[in-house]
């Protein structure tokens, strides 16, 4: 079916054309008669048939009836799972409202600052294309109603739940208005049980609509497996790129260390490649995606993040460089090759830390992946010009390098604690820095202003001068000697502060820094008493009279209070 077939206005139409669209994709031709009658869906399609096409052209005809009718433009909101598939689907929205003037579109993510996003919605905007988190955030402060909306789209359903945000959907929906009183379409690779729940709880009896499950969408990718041993992994990698000789490749890893490790591998062999992960900072993100699809970097290394949401024209393969341990990212990571009806390649390598995963991979997808036996020799000839480097040489300098911008970082030990701060002393003898000649020392370059500060104080003397390991050594001792060097330390400074003497104030002398209380300065402002007269005779019979003398009745308070007895 052509889209020129379906109720679609000429200003949509238009805009299908600009995007180079011409016929419809077959769940596009099943689902928009029924979206565009404003019924609501619930549909499951492969990775990139063509779904985000059906919410976008079914939201923008809503836009022109409702201008033609004379009515306020209905608003809607559009919920992704990641910022990089928001970016996508505000892209996609904007190529296809070209000729639609006066519309407002604008993705609401985190990662970034607020600036821009308020301006979005101060100027009113129309299509709202979110991630959970952020677009909750605004609702917290006021900024959004979500009553407003007349259309709810959650794109890649299983995928936001799988990345706990199940509750957050379910708060959207009690936010909206009544389910009849909205359209809502709802998409995802498999229909399970929350997605079920969801659909009838929140959705006016949706239609529901099934386009290929997922299970089937990899026999136009060629697939091949090879088994190697974990030391042997890279450089059979290095063998197979030398071999297919791919224009782009796409290489996922399950962690991301190991994804700046293959990623700087490469570098160092020929291959200029970047990585992609999740703790990135959201500009440098989209620079690298963007210059994946522009074709300036052609080797792209990235972890789940990278699995949905990544639209690459023309990606000529992929590399599961690690299997995955959830077996439904194997088939969006190789769906990131072979879009829109195109074949493509998709290479997997098993080593004995993920071969495990294999099984569960294997039933998934209903087929056993062709197993590929490589020559030996071949493999052994290829050069590795980074071998000599080791897993921490390549991954330190860059191990921590995407969350610096934002928090301090954090050291991959036990409990996630805080990587220790290198004393100024030894960054600057470690950046070669000499002080300049003349420059007065303060008291914190350990010159005389330090000594005269520190006079008096041994212990802390002692801990400024005491010869302490440089960030460089901290970082090449292994976790159990790193502990017990922070236990050396602590038990030292706690040691040297209980010999510190601790200097007690003379009989008659006030300690420095308090003040007297009120009754200490009405008794301190009170004449002495006199010492009895009569010489020394009447000084030494003084206490014995009056110890003879009977005790005096202690006053009551109230009779020195009010000048007279107790009645």
């Amino acid at each position: 079916m052509e889209f020129s077939a379906l109720p679609l206005s000429e200003q949509v139409l238009k805009g299908v054309e600009a995007a180079g669209f011409s016929e419809c994709t077959e769940v596009q031709e099943k689902v928009l008669p029924v979206s565009l009658t404003g019924k609501d869906v619930m549909v499951q399609s492969k990775t990139g048939s063509g779904k985000t096409a059906i919410y976008v052209l079914t939201i923008l005809e809503a836009v022109v009836k409702a201008r033609q009718g004379g009515k306020t433009s209905p608003k809607a909101l559009i919920i992704a799972p990641t910022r990089e598939l928001a970016v996508q689907i505000e892209d996609d929205t904007r190529q296809l409202s070209v000729s639609i003037g006066n519309l407002v579109v604008g993705a609401f993510y985190g990662g970034v600052g607020y600036g821009k996003q308020d301006e979005l919605i101060e100027k009113g905007c129309d299509i709202f294309v979110a991630t959970p988190g952020r677009i909750l955030d605004y609702q917290k402060m006021h900024k959004v109603d979500f009553r407003q909306f007349d259309i709810f789209v959650v794109d890649e359903a299983d995928r936001l739940f799988d990345m706990g945000f199940y509750p957050d959907i379910q708060r959207m929906f009690s936010l909206l208005r009544p389910c009849t009183e909205r359209q809502t379409m709802l998409f995802s690779a498999t229909l399970g049980t929350k997605v079920r729940n969801l659909a009838w709880s929140f959705m006016n009896e949706p239609a529901e609509i099934e386009v290929e499950p997922e299970e089937i969408t990899v026999k136009l990718i060629k697939q091949e497996l090879y088994h190697t041993a974990k030391g042997e992994k890279f450089a059979l990698f290095l063998y197979l790129l030398s071999q297919y000789k791919p224009t782009n490749c796409l290489i996922f890893t399950n962690t991301k260390a190991r994804a700046i490790e293959v990623a700087k591998r490469l570098s160092l062999n020929g291959y200029p490649a970047k990585y992609l992960m999740g703790d990135m900072v959201q500009s440098k993100r989209l620079q690298t995606i963007d210059r994946m699809k522009e074709g300036s970097l052609n080797f792209l290394v990235a972890t789940d993040v990278a699995a949905r949401g990544l639209q690459i024209d023309d990606l000529e393969m992929v590399v599961n460089y690690d299997l995955p341990d959830d077996y439904e990212s194997y088939v969006h990571r190789i769906g990131r090759t072979a879009r829109a009806g195109k074949s493509g390649t998709a290479i997997a390598l098993a080593d004995e830390e993920y071969v495990f995963n294999l099984e569960a991979i294997e039933a998934y997808i209903q087929m056993k992946i062709p197993v590929v036996w490589p020559d030996v020799d071949e493999v052994a000839k290829t050069e590795d010009k980074s071998a000599h480097k080791s897993f921490r040489d390549l991954v330190r300098s860059e191990e921590y390098a995407f969350a610096s911008d934002r928090r301090p970082a954090r050291a991959s030990g036990r409990g996630g604690s805080r990587r220790p701060s290198a004393p100024s002393s030894s960054r600057s003898r470690a950046s070669g820095q000499a002080r300049p000649t003349g420059q007065r020392q303060g008291p914190k370059s350990g010159g005389r202003g330090a000594q005269q500060q520190t006079k008096g104080r041994p212990s802390e003397q002692r801990r400024r001068t005491a010869p302490s390991k440089s960030y460089a050594q901290i970082q090449a001792l292994s976790l159990d000697e790193r502990l017990a060097y922070y236990k050396e330390q602590y038990q030292k400074e706690s040691t040297e502060s209980q010999r510190r003497p601790v200097q007690k104030p003379e009989s008659g002398q006030r300690r420095e820094g308090t003040r007297n209380t009120p009754l200490q300065q009405s008794r301190a402002a009170q004449p002495k008493p006199t010492p009895p007269q009569g010489g020394a005779a009447a000084s030494e019979r003084a206490p014995i009279a009056d110890a003879a003398e009977p005790k005096k009745k202690k006053e009551n308070f109230f009779a020195r209070l009010l000048g007279r007895g107790k009645k």
